[in-house]
């Protein structure tokens, strides 16, 4: 006996990819906003793909659903196993009708790795959002005149992690050395911009994830580059010139838990003469309430034995209320003062600062 159709969960579904695909289109991706919408109103059951993605037992946006259906799909077109795929997609321009023409042809013959490939959540990293961590390293580095600790969660592949030795286009400033492996674009604007002439330095870095990527890995690499928006090169050349960077680096993420990372790290002792930083960006949201409960209360362990001499920070860029833009928050302690230093688009393409 065939098992009745969940109408409520195909429901939520539709509903996901219409709202990734207004997502899409403000965040400059034309194409990634028309696979949604085309996913949003022909999808059927035909396939198990369909099945998968109509009947999903979760919450879609929480899974966020769209996004491994978006990214299924141009990790074939970007493997070579379908070039009839392939062919429409970005640098080419295919017309709706010529797009769901090939996104179902590419149904019929991957179907099984196409379903597959649902099983994972997204795993990104935004390396435009270094444009953030940069001007946020600044601005403690000044306050603070120390070398900086770096801790980072939700650290992925940590193609962030070494934000200091990439070069940076700030709209009409810049940042970092000519010959730097990887180019930041990132418009900032504001009246009281970060102290570009501070001087930084990075004592440590260390990063963790609950799946952490190798950036030394293709598999990795290719898996993180599949869920990059394919019509926007500028991400794509980043990330790609990122990871190359990365995987020449001595660092890799550590496999762990945020809470029992954290606890463990700000259980230690500071050394002095040097400010300790914890870093995210978009991540907090995807943490249970637990986990989230369990980190603030070692920061703010942390932040209460802080001293003058041994300096905490927690900087992070997070979705907040305000729906088209993300808040830059800094805490330093031994004062502890929260701010918002800024305001930043999601992919760090600007950044606003206060």
């Amino acid at each position: 006996m065939a098992r009745p159709i969940d109408m409520s969960a195909e429901a939520a579904a539709r509903d996901n990819f219409v709202g990734q695909a207004e997502a899409c289109r403000s965040l400059g991706s034309p194409f990634t906003a028309s696979f949604c919408e085309l996913m949003a109103a022909r999808l059927d059951r035909d396939s198990a793909f369909g099945r998968r993605v109509l009947d999903w037992p979760g919450n879609p946006r929480a899974d966020a659903l769209a996004l491994r259906a978006a990214g299924a799909f141009n990790a074939l077109a970007r493997s070579g196993r379908a070039p009839a795929l392939q062919a429409l997609y970005p640098p080419a321009r295919a017309d709706a009708e010529l797009l769901w023409s090939g996104l179902v042809a590419a149904l019929r013959e991957h179907d099984a790795f196409l379903t597959a490939y649902l099983d994972s959540a997204p795993q990104t990293n935004e390396v435009k959002r270094c444009a953030v961590l940069l001007g946020g390293a600044l601005i403690i580095a000044r306050e603070t005149g120390m070398a900086l600790d770096l801790l980072e969660i939700g650290a992925s592949a940590g193609l962030n992690l070494g934000f200091d030795g990439y070069g940076y286009e700030l709209g009409g400033a810049s940042w970092g050395a000519s010959t730097a492996p990887v180019t930041v674009r990132s418009e900032w604007r504001g009246s009281a911009l970060p102290p570009l002439d501070a001087s930084l330095t990075i004592a440590t870095r260390r990063a963790c994830d609950l799946n952490p990527l190798d950036p030394a890995n293709p598999a990795d690499r290719s898996r993180v580059m599949s869920y990059i928006w394919p019509d926007q090169a500028d991400r794509l050349t980043a990330t790609g010139a990122a990871f190359d960077a990365a995987a020449a680096m001595p660092w890799r993420v550590e496999r762990a838990d945020a809470a029992d990372w954290v606890e463990a790290q700000l259980s230690q002792n500071a050394p002095s003469g040097r400010a300790r930083v914890l870093m995210h960006t978009i991540m907090w949201q995807y943490l249970p309430g637990t986990i989230q409960g369990r980190i603030a209360a070692a920061i703010a362990r942390a932040g209460a034995e802080a001293t003058i001499e041994r300096p905490f920070a927690w900087l992070r860029m997070e979705a907040d209320m305000q729906k088209a833009s993300a808040a830059v928050t800094l805490t330093l302690w031994p004062d502890g003062q929260e701010r918002e230093i800024a305001r930043a688009d999601f992919h760090g393409r600007w950044v606003e600062w206060r």
